[in-house]
């Protein structure tokens, strides 16, 4: 379901991947993140998205114009998991807050990997 902005002429409507792609790009530029995320069901096979595809790694659900947003990352071994999770949410709220006036209610952050050197 995609975000409804009512305004005096109309309505503005948002689509999910584009706030996916709202928080992909936010997200990259937290330290500690590799990548996003996207597993392979079928052989259980963990795929780091190139960063046209950063949106495959992320759900979006808009209800009521409040948005929850899942992200699915790769960090770099040896930061805090903990630390790198907050910025990323952090960053994820203010940029998608500011660019789209929506109100985010939930962001989770599920670390599916460490990649080594």
């Amino acid at each position: 379901m995609s975000a409804n902005i009512r305004s005096q002429e109309g309505y503005i409507i948002i689509e999910n991947n584009v706030i996916a792609s709202i928080a992909g790009i936010s997200a990259m530029e937290s330290y500690g993140i590799v990548g996003m995320a996207a597993k392979n069901a079928a052989d259980g096979i963990l795929e780091i998205l190139k960063f046209d595809k950063l949106s495959k790694g992320i759900s979006v659900n808009t209800e009521n114009d409040e948005l929850n947003i899942t992200l699915h990352v790769v960090l770099e071994y040896g930061v805090k998991i903990s630390t790198v999770g907050e910025n990323i949410i952090d960053r994820v709220k203010f940029n998608v807050e500011n660019l789209t006036g929506l109100t985010v209610n939930n962001i989770d952050v599920i670390v599916e990997g460490i990649r080594t050197k």
